[in-house]
């Protein structure tokens, strides 16, 4: 584990949820990588707390997908197969294209410019520079805009639940996407004009074809299930 590891022993907010959120940001920003088995009373020392909400969180983590336990073994950092990202790309279908047409039915009503600033922006600094970038930061501008777009939405269910899911494609997209080439970023600028000139058609359809794309060029890089 990198030395960025915030102390999280002073919060007010509940332990294991803090733990959680950190250990969580350490699976997703590669510091935790994939395979690596999870110590509690090192871990309980790098973020200063005791081996208690280390436990709970790393229950919490096992329960969303993000650790696999073994018996007499301890707990690891999943990794991901090719049928548990099929799953997740299956909710991504589902989600994404809905977010993407209702972004663009609310923007033919009352554009969210600052939200749509935003995104151009991220794409902007992209095309700029983005083989200088490095993978991290890549992925978290990826996370950033997928979940701008479902905030566009305005339909908060929708939000609840689908950032998570875009977060949880992020440590999926660090892992195993080449976001440093152009082509990972060309699909989703005419995904943000469709919804910027309101056409929900259009932009339901090209973030279908997005996942769909996305998809098919990670499906060879998976292990098997």
């Amino acid at each position: 584990m990198t030395s960025n590891s915030v102390l999280v022993g002073d919060s007010h907010l509940p332990l294991r949820d803090v733990v959680a959120a950190e250990l969580r940001r350490l699976i997703l920003d590669g510091s935790l990588p994939p395979g690596e088995r999870l110590v509690e009373d090192r871990l309980a020392q790098q973020l200063g707390v005791s081996r208690n909400p280390i436990r709970e969180a790393m229950r919490v983590l096992e329960a969303e997908g993000f650790l696999d336990v073994v018996s007499r073994r301890g707990a690891f950092v999943a990794k991901l197969s090719v049928r548990q990202a099929d799953d997740l790309f299956h909710v991504r279908l589902a989600l994404e294209p809905l977010g993407a047409r209702l972004a663009a039915a609310a923007s033919a009503e009352e554009p969210n410019t600052e939200l749509l600033a935003r995104a151009w922006a991220i794409l902007g600094l992209v095309n700029d520079s983005g083989p200088e970038q490095d993978r991290d930061t890549l992925a978290t501008l990826h996370t950033e805009l997928h979940s701008l777009i479902f905030e566009m939405s305005r339909n908060d269910y929708l939000i609840a639940i689908a950032i998570p899911m875009v977060k949880r494609g992020q440590w999926l997209l660090r892992q195993n996407s080449q976001l440093q080439t152009p082509s990972a970023w060309s699909e989703h600028h005419g995904l943000i004009a469709a919804i910027e000139a309101g056409d929900a058609d259009l932009a339901e359809a090209a973030a279908r074809h997005h996942v769909l794309s996305v998809r098919n060029s990670l499906r060879p890089r998976l292990e098997p299930a």
